[in-house]
């Protein structure tokens, strides 16, 4: 009986990753095996980093995997943090929200002075036309 070899297609687009593999100027040709495996070590890195920084992100009792869970999941692994730790971004100390209020996302048509002045408590100075 011959076995039947299984076929297994991968996630990412196998033309970007050679697009990405090409911006290496040493690489001239890549052959479709080489190709496919790089692709599918890929998946198989992302998926464990993944599941890391969710693990991380359970840990600290969050829904939502950030960028310090996918750091302390990299430093947790030693072969992956040699070479992937210098590589992501630091983490801020104070992470900062920046809200507009409803004026500043649309601001007033041209023309039109803005009502904040004529409430405000001071005598404050409205433009006249």
């Amino acid at each position: 009986m011959a076995e039947e070899e299984e076929t297994t297609r991968p996630e990412f687009p196998i033309t970007r990753v050679k697009k990405i593999m090409k911006v290496d100027k040493d690489i001239n040709k890549i052959n479709s095996e080489a190709l496919h495996l790089v692709t599918y070590s890929t998946e198989l890195f992302l998926r464990f980093l993944a599941e890391k920084s969710s693990v991380v992100a359970a840990e600290k009792k969050r829904k939502t995997v950030n960028l310090d869970h996918l750091r302390i999941a990299v430093k947790r692994h030693q072969p992956t943090s040699d070479f992937l730790l210098d590589s992501l971004p630091l983490p801020s100390a104070h992470p900062v929200r920046v809200t507009k209020t409803v004026s500043e996302r649309n601001p007033p048509p041209v023309g039109t002075r803005r009502i904040d002045a004529f409430f405000s408590k001071g005598k404050a100075k409205v433009d006249s036309p």
